[in-house]
């Protein structure tokens, strides 16, 4: 089997950094939709057979738009950063129906931090009161899951959330904002014809993870 993506797709994005404008980024077009597009749609189209594997109930979607692969194009409206394009590669694989925020995996692709992810990040308050609900409410189910988070830039409150006691068994998992499991990947790995499962075998080990935080929002997994 053939890599999904080769050391041209690194090369073009660390130029794509350098050159984050719209003239240079229309003259070069082409690169992007051969190095990253293309090679990502025909990943989430053959990622979908694994992943069901996993969990019948996310879904890898290969639309160009609209479907897994993030676009390219940044959301400067309210930005003070208004360079207008991303500088890496994304797929997020969610429940059907759910944006970014569903508990499911995320892909992120760039050179030199390219790494698999699980969880929620910055969820609502409601979203987040039915996690810290679930962990307290199912603590053995919680504490088989809880090993796996490791996101160094989880923020979290100074003190515990209102309504939990300080001396609780989980109170540091309870101030966590951000809950999630990452699993970093080389630059050489994702242009390996292994890739896809070496992306598959971190989404398995990350999924005890994803099923909490599905179940503890009503979602099936």
């Amino acid at each position: 089997m053939a890599a999904y993506f080769t050391p041209e797709l690194f090369r073009f994005l660390s130029r794509l950094k350098r050159n984050n404008d719209r003239d240079w980024f229309q003259s070069h077009k082409h690169e992007y939709e051969t190095l990253a597009r293309d090679p990502a749609l025909r990943f989430i189209t053959d990622f979908a057979a694994p992943l069901y594997k996993i969990s019948p109930y996310l879904v890898a979607d290969p639309r160009p738009s609209r479907g897994s692969l993030f676009r390219i194009y940044r959301d400067t409206r309210f930005a003070a950063d208004k360079r207008p394009y991303k500088t890496n590669v994304a797929m997020r694989f969610a429940h059907r129906g759910k944006d970014v925020h569903s508990p499911g995996f995320y892909l992120h692709l760039e050179q030199g931090g390219c790494f698999a992810a699980s969880g929620l990040w910055h969820p609502e308050p409601a979203t987040l009161l039915q996690v810290r609900n679930a962990m307290v409410s199912r603590p053995g189910d919680w504490r088989k899951v809880r090993k796996l988070l490791n996101w160094d830039d989880a923020t979290r409150l100074s003190r515990p959330p209102r309504g939990f006691a300080a001396d609780h068994e989980f109170v540091d998992d309870l101030k966590l904002r951000d809950l999630g499991s990452a699993i970093e990947f080389t630059d050489t790995q994702v242009c390996s014809p292994k890739f896809m499962s070496l992306f598959a075998s971190a989404c398995q080990k990350m999924a005890p993870l994803a099923g909490f935080l599905s179940s503890s929002l009503g979602l099936s997994f």
